[in-house]
């Protein structure tokens, strides 16, 4: 199905109908796995929410194919994935997706000496570092897009996640439309057959696995590089602009990104125009039951995300995640509601 984005639906008067709703009116537990890049919102949202609406939420960060799997499987009241479902799997599994926030992901690195932001790389340079093409710090490709940059000779031991993951498939997509090669020989998902380099399991695997590791690069959800104290570097976007990760550049690219053609709301927001956009952002996507398998767990669902979009925009934005615009979310409560 093609949803086009319509306003002038209440979320507060959404939220309201659902809390008078005798299927909730008592407190209620429901479960979620899947997207560890969503799991800091989901548990600062669920922490506020509770008092307010009486559902309490259990939230597995499992990775996003195993969310995909396990929602699929009927064993939890909403999955969350950082990749779309494919659009067959959504109506053979009658399910139903929609976006809750969005985000950065951004490459990181284990360079002695280097600061944060020193260094600029392209999605070029990142797919032949991934291919094993471009082995040392020093390269000649690295060091044309860092002139006056002092590069070590230093080994490059590439990071990637073993777990099959939804942010896999954003940095993959990524780099699959920024090299030939690539999206020849590797392509994108949410688990390919690395050429090489290190695996570890979640984004605090590859954190921490960059983190102690000489050389190293991985790519990370923001949060997660933010909070573990990471190296972060500049990326040239589209536009040619050599940019910072952050809310700023994250909000630049979902502002250019076309929402009204978004099939089942999955919107492309890699390597959107605009001079200050951050080209690696994605949306993070819950999956839910339609028609609903259970009436009192799905309402509880409906009324956590519906309270989140009301409320939890500065929670969104203390974590680094971008929220969504106003029309998304009014168009995405209206949908569930109406069962379409």
């Amino acid at each position: 199905m093609r949803l086009s984005i319509r306003s002038g639906v209440c979320l507060a008067a959404v939220t309201c109908l659902l809390a008078a709703h005798p299927a909730i009116s008592r407190a209620e537990s429901v479960t979620g796995a899947g997207s560890s890049f969503a799991a800091p919102i989901y548990g600062a949202w669920s922490a506020a929410a509770q008092s307010a609406t009486g559902v309490t939420v259990n939230y597995q960060s499992v990775g996003s194919s195993a969310g995909q799997n396990q929602i699929l499987a009927g064993t939890v009241d909403f999955g969350a994935s950082d990749a779309p479902m494919d659009v067959q799997k959504l109506e053979s599994g009658h399910l139903f997706q929609f976006p809750t926030v969005m985000g950065g992901i951004v490459p990181v690195v284990n360079i002695p000496g280097m600061k944060a932001d020193a260094i600029t790389l392209d999605g070029a340079v990142l797919a032949g570092i991934y291919a094993g093409d471009i082995t040392a710090w020093n390269d000649a490709k690295i060091a044309a897009l860092n002139p006056g940059v002092t590069l070590p000779d230093t080994a490059i031991a590439p990071v990637h996640r073993a777990d099959g993951s939804g942010t896999t498939f954003v940095f993959t997509s990524y780099l699959a439309g920024s090299s030939d090669s690539w999206k020849q020989n590797q392509g994108a998902g949410t688990s390919i057959s690395w050429p090489g380099g290190l695996g570890a399991r979640g984004n605090d695997g590859v954190a921490s696995t960059v983190r102690n590791t000489e050389g190293a690069i991985g790519y990370v959800e923001f949060a997660y590089a933010s909070r573990n104290h990471l190296t972060t570097v500049r990326l040239k976007n589209k536009a040619g602009t050599n940019v910072a990760a952050g809310l700023a550049s994250f909000s630049s690219a979902a502002e250019a990104a076309d929402w009204k053609n978004a099939s089942h709301f999955a919107v492309d927001l890699l390597n959107t125009p605009g001079k200050s956009a951050w080209p690696i952002v994605s949306a993070t996507y819950v999956l839910v039951p339609l028609p609903a398998r259970n009436a009192a767990r799905d309402a509880a669902v409906q009324k956590f995300f519906a309270w989140d979009f009301t409320n939890g925009d500065s929670t969104a934005e203390k974590l680094d995640y971008v929220p969504l615009p106003k029309a998304v979310k009014d168009s995405i409560m209206a949908a569930w509601k109406s069962g379409k």
